[in-house]
């Protein structure tokens, strides 16, 4: 017997115990593995299209995530726009109201000014028809005959009455 070559009765049992096992693991062991492999390959191809879903779904969230960003962008600016018009609108409004406020007390003060300046005329002109009728009645108490003697005496209260104003 030779190390290399095996007895042909050996090689029989050999080959037919293989054979047994074959068919055997063909029958029912290949075809659970098989569809082990097929399930698991599945199971992979269904991940990875759940996967380019989840992808596709997250870049889209993510274009309308920017939109949205971009949209609030253009909302502040529009916002901050009018906020500013606003502002402009009421200081313009504050200066009108503040310029009628303004010329409503400055038509007070000069009617103000007006009454008293119409008060201080007739004040004057009652005082002059008072010193008038002074004059008149010290010029009647006295009996002038001559010209001069009325000119002096008119001069004389004159004299006084400045003399007088001056003293109040």
């Amino acid at each position: 017997m030779s190390l290399l070559l095996p007895d042909s009765g050996l090689l029989f049992w050999m080959l037919l115990s293989f054979g047994v096992v074959f068919v055997v693991l063909a029958k029912y062991g290949f075809p659970v593995i098989v569809k082990m492999v097929e399930s698991r390959k599945t199971y992979i191809d269904q991940s990875l299209e759940v996967a380019k879903e989840a992808h596709a779904q997250l870049s889209k969230l993510k274009a309308e995530s920017e939109k949205l960003i971009a949209d609030a962008n253009k909302e502040q600016g529009r916002i901050l726009r009018e906020a500013m018009h606003e502002r402009d609108k009421i200081i313009v409004e504050a200066r009108k109201q503040a310029e009628v406020a303004a010329q409503k007390e400055l038509d007070e003060v000069r009617r103000q000014i007006q009454q008293e300046k119409e008060d201080a005329i007739r004040d004057i002109r009652r005082q002059v028809a008072v010193l008038s009728v002074d004059i008149a009645e010290k010029v009647i108490r006295k009996n002038l005959d001559g010209e001069q003697e009325q000119m002096d005496m008119i001069d004389r209260m004159l004299d006084e009455i400045l003399a007088a104003s001056k003293n109040n």
